[in-house]
């Protein structure tokens, strides 16, 4: 009977009351940089206190820095809670993303997505020269990738061969070579075909337990968060850099406002803080000034347009050499974006160029020296040593005449200038 009723007993507090899940989900888009990183960190870290059963992190990239790549993967594989990393539908991860994608327990595609070409290169996108440096970069970003791969018991060639020959493979491929482990559609098939997997966390292997009532909390960036990710993508970095200093400059050449100014002023900062989350090239900086020197010099001296049509491809060059420099071998910019930037900017620029000179040499029409080559009707004589009177403007005003010649009542004059409140006119032909 006491044996009887232990069992019962047992039995009664192992049944599950009301089971319950909770899955954290979290996107990420965007460049992979310092923000992307902090955030993710931030997110795990929660998702513990939490108790979660499962984080999904909703990946959408281009590429990023490989000091922060780094440090996202360290937080997933230091994860107390199984990681899923997702690629929405018509998401990717390319370059710097395929390594956290690879790095997570469960690794999923939409259809349509893509994955790989992890190869590294320069920030003008080219390959890295052959030689010491190339080696070196290669072969740890190779040990990363094996390491994160045989971890997780995905397919570590193909892996490796998203660095070597930058593949890029779609959803079908990556499942059918063996470096995802499911296509979904969306957040509740995911969460279904996670349910009951069994992956390795650390040194045990658990199974992901999803049943009863499952809740999925979304969790986003702050504002400022989201300012800084956004600014630190290196081409919206250098259009606010290219932009704001272009700003200042009609600010200075047309002074009087100050919306040009103060844009131009709040373009810069952002610009600025993009930099500083980027790994940028002073050369690129340098570049990007001499362009919009040589536009500005183009309309110091008259707009004529050649030294404009040269500050152009300038500021393209200084776009592809901004952000070569180490840390950025994973940093995919795209040269077709930056050239456009500066052909946009450069047209924008000679179209306010345009309407500033035109400003610039428009005859005066108001106040006194507006008067200048008005025609006055005489009222009484006007000469050289007799000041006469005459009409402008409906107004009486006293003149005299520029030569020696004498305009007699009734004629017409023009004015050539003005000596206090007298006006200098010509008989008018």
């Amino acid at each position: 009977m006491k044996k009887f009723l232990l069992t019962l007993t047992l039995l009664l507090f192992t049944l599950p009351a009301d089971a319950k899940s909770s899955v954290t989900l979290a996107e990420l888009s965007g460049t992979v940089g310092v923000q992307m990183e902090e955030f993710v960190r931030d997110t795990i870290r929660q998702s513990e206190l939490n108790g979660d059963s499962l984080i999904i992190f909703q990946l959408d990239t281009p590429g990023g820095l490989v000091e922060a790549m780094r440090g996202i993967v360290q937080s997933i594989l230091s994860s107390q809670v199984p990681v899923a990393v997702w690629i929405p539908p018509g998401g990717r991860a390319a370059s710097a993303g395929a390594f956290i994608v690879q790095s997570a327990h469960i690794a999923a595609m939409s259809p349509g997505t893509n994955i790989g070409a992890a190869h590294p290169v320069t920030g003008g996108g080219e390959n890295i020269p052959e030689g010491d440096m190339n080696k070196k970069v290669m072969n740890d970003l190779k040990a990363q990738m094996r390491s994160v791969v045989q971890l997780r018991g995905r397919n570590v060639d193909t892996a490796e061969l998203m660095i070597t020959e930058s593949i890029s493979l779609t959803a079908d491929e990556a499942l059918r070579e063996g470096a995802i482990d499911i296509i979904a559609g969306d957040i509740n098939s995911l969460i279904k075909a996670v349910s009951g997997r069994r992956v390795t966390n650390g040194s045990q292997s658990l199974r992901i337990i999803l049943d009863g009532e499952i809740t999925v909390s979304r969790v986003s960036m702050s504002f400022t968060e989201q300012i800084i990710q956004f600014v630190s993508s290196p081409e919206i970095a250098y259009l606010l850099l290219s932009g704001g200093m272009m700003a200042i400059f009609f600010e200075v050449i047309t002074p009087g406002g100050f919306i040009l100014g103060t844009t131009g002023g709040v373009m810069l900062l952002l610009g600025a803080i993009g930099l500083k989350m980027l790994p940028f090239n002073w050369a690129g900086v340098i570049l990007v000034i001499a362009g919009i020197i040589l536009m500005c010099a183009d309309l110091i001296a008259g707009a004529s347009g050649v030294l404009m049509l040269l500050g152009i491809p300038v500021m393209c060059l200084g776009g592809v050499f901004l952000f070569r420099a180490p840390g950025g071998e994973l940093l995919q910019i795209s040269m077709t974006f930056i050239a456009g930037i500066a052909i946009a900017l450069g047209i924008c620029f000679g179209l306010m160029a345009y309407f500033i000179v035109k400003g610039l040499r428009r005859k005066v029409s108001t106040g006194r020296q507006g008067m200048i080559g008005l025609t006055v009707e005489i009222i009484s004589d006007v000469g050289a040593n007799v000041t006469g009177q005459v009409k402008c403007r409906g107004e009486i005003w006293r003149a005299k005449s520029e030569t020696e010649e004498t305009i007699p009542v009734g004629h017409e004059g023009t004015v050539k200038a003005i000596d206090g409140m007298t006006l200098i006119i010509s008989a008018k032909e």
